[in-house]
């Protein structure tokens, strides 16, 4: 009689008749002699879990890494096979192989990261299309077609053809189809606009600005604005040029300093707590008027003179 409580014949010829040595097995206490019969039983099924490996040949995994695998399935189905249940040993054995190897599938050939019930998806709609195959006449089946053959949904259909094409992930180096200079992914990618901390420090600085004196914005916007040398600007306003040099370096080390010090008690605020920095409050900085605009209207002027 083949190993377990059914007489029925195995259609392979790798289910040996082990059930005496399970029983004694599942007798003996933890030792040498135990180990040892341990060890037999593992050998005798072993083709049986090799058997297994090979039908997930040719899916992105060499046959022998799955036979490891598969021999490590085996090695968890003995230890956790009881003969007092009455079941053939083949009967746990095989379905716990075969799920040793799905779990090494899901959890480390995996590219991109997708979620059991999708990979599971994935299994019955490829399922669906082989069975569709050899009665579609040599067409693709659609997407109805696999809704009807798999009992699932066309929305669950479409997440399992997604799932498909998700195994591997294509490299950003990789030429993208059709083109013919080589153009690839990561050619089509973008990168870090560096205007973005411009516009930050230009935000930042925008109220602090609106509080200066007067005077002191004139002479910032001519000097950065403006583009006005020092000696200019101190034409201009009738002061001399190292007064000039003083005001713009007062001015930018103020501003440089108050900023530092709203980031620093913006961090330090708890949320949903911070305050608006000093200055014109954001929508009521007014443009530069009286001096500033007294001063860019006579650089106009001398500009278009000259």
């Amino acid at each position: 009689m083949r190993d377990g409580a059914s007489p029925r014949h195995h259609p392979h010829h790798d289910a040996p008749d082990t059930a005496d040595r399970f029983r004694r097995l599942a007798a003996l206490p933890p030792g040498p002699e135990r180990e040892a019969l341990r060890s037999e039983l593992v050998e005798a099924w072993l083709p049986m879990a090799e058997r297994i490996a090979g039908r997930f040949r040719d899916r992105g995994e060499s046959l022998d890494d799955l036979r490891q695998v598969a021999a490590l399935g085996l090695v968890k189905a003995v230890d956790r096979y009881d003969p007092d249940r009455g079941h053939a040993f083949v009967s746990y054995a095989v379905p716990t192989v075969t799920g040793e190897i799905k779990r090494h599938f899901r959890d480390h050939l995996w590219t991109l990261h997708v979620p059991r019930r999708v990979q599971e998806l994935r299994n019955r709609v490829r399922a669906a299309g082989q069975e569709l195959a050899g009665t579609a006449g040599g067409q693709r089946p659609t997407v109805a077609d696999l809704a009807a053959q798999a009992h699932l949904s066309e929305d669950d259909v479409q997440a399992g053809l997604e799932a498909l094409e998700s195994f591997a992930a294509l490299s950003l180096d990789a030429e993208l189809p059709g083109s013919e200079d080589g153009y690839s992914l990561a050619d089509a990618l973008g990168s870090p606009d560096p205007a973005l901390d411009t516009v930050v420090d230009r935000e930042a600085v925008r109220p602090r600005l609106a509080a200066l004196p007067e005077r002191e914005r004139a002479i910032l916007y001519m000097r950065f604005f403006g583009d006005m040398t020092q000696s200019r600007i101190a034409e201009q306003l009738g002061i001399s040029q190292m007064h000039v040099s003083r005001l713009i370096s007062r001015c930018c080390g103020r501003l440089r300093d108050e900023i530092l010090r709203d980031e620093i008690l913006r961090d330090e605020a708890p949320p949903g707590d911070e305050a608006p920095p000093g200055g014109a409050p954001p929508g009521d900085e007014a443009p530069p008027g009286g001096v500033l605009r007294d001063v860019a209207e006579r650089d106009r002027t001398v500009r278009g003179a000259s």
